[in-house]
């Protein structure tokens, strides 16, 4: 049996190998196909171009021809009609002068701007003196509150409440009491330091 299964595997090892030779072959004959197909597509378009531009060469020097004919046949024009103007004048082309080049006038030097003067330093002004300061006036002293009993010493806020009560209102009284007051300031004799309210007084006046 392992016999005959032996050549059978050789004939489809056979088989296949032609199957692939087949392939191979007609792929590279596509391939060739393709290839043949594009010169020939690649020499149609070139054909047309090469075409187009040897047009264009052969346009462009017919129409330079063309261009230069007529210019010179333009010029010629021109020097017989010229030619012919001169001849009824009398006067011949060649007796006609130079044309002559006018000189270019010389620019005007350019003018040279005046010397700066050096500016002349002015002195420095000197600073103004400053005026002196106005002496402050003595300041005028206070005015004396008669009416209030508390400036003199040892008099309390109490104490002179009750001095006005009793009918001390100015410390004029207290400092040249009269008769009468001499008797209201009796009533303040147990007050401390009451003997020296008359000459605090006066101290004030």
């Amino acid at each position: 049996m392992a016999k005959k299964a032996k050549p059978s595997v050789d004939k489809i090892v056979k088989k296949v190998n032609k199957e692939i030779e087949k392939t191979s072959s007609q792929i590279e004959s596509l391939i060739s196909d393709a290839l043949k197909q594009f010169d020939s597509l690649q020499h149609q378009i070139q054909d047309p171009v090469k075409k187009l531009l040897k047009d264009f060469d052969e346009l462009r020097e017919r129409e330079m021809k063309r261009f230069n004919d007529e210019f010179e046949r333009r010029l010629k024009e021109f020097q017989d009609l010229q030619n012919g103007v001169l001849e009824r004048l009398g006067v011949s082309p060649k007796d006609l002068p130079a044309p002559e080049v006018e000189p270019k006038a010389a620019k005007p030097a350019a003018k040279k701007a005046p010397a700066k003067k050096a500016p002349v330093k002015k002195p420095a002004a000197k600073p103004a003196a400053k005026p002196a300061a106005k002496k402050k006036a003595p300041a005028a002293p206070k005015k004396l509150d008669k009416g209030n009993l508390t400036l003199v010493k040892g008099i309390g806020p109490a104490t002179a409440k009750k001095m006005k009560e009793a009918g001390i209102t100015s410390i004029d009284q207290i400092a040249n009491p009269s008769a009468a007051d001499q008797e209201k300031l009796k009533a303040f004799s147990k007050v401390k330091g009451s003997d020296q309210f008359s000459a605090e007084a006066k101290k004030l006046l």
